[in-house]
C-alpha cells in the first residue's frame, strides 16, 4: 500500500477533521475544514484509501504544503 499525503492547501488555522484513523475515505471526499482570512476552505482526499494517521487538530494554525494526514491507498 501507497502511503498519500494530504498536504494543506494554504495556511491557515484547522477549524475542524472530519475523519479519524481507520476511516475509509473516497477520492475528492472532504477530509479537513480549513479557516483562513475568514473563509472555510474545504481539503479534499485526493484519492480513495484508508486513514492512517491525522497529524494536526482543531485550532492548529498549519502553513501552506504542510501534511494534514496521510491515507494508505
Amino acid at each position: 500500500m501507497a502511503a498519500i499525503d494530504v498536504p494543506a492547501p494554504m495556511s491557515g488555522s484547522v477549524l475542524e477533521v472530519l475523519v479519524k484513523p481507520g476511516d475509509a475515505v473516497r477520492a475528492r471526499q472532504d477530509v479537513l475544514v480549513l479557516e483562513s482570512m475568514k473563509m472555510e476552505i474545504p481539503v479534499e482526499c485526493p484519492e480513495a484509501g484508508t486513514v492512517a494517521e491525522v497529524l494536526v487538530a482543531p485550532e492548529e494554525n498549519v502553513e501552506e504544503g504542510q501534511t494534514l494526514l496521510r491515507v494508505d491507498a
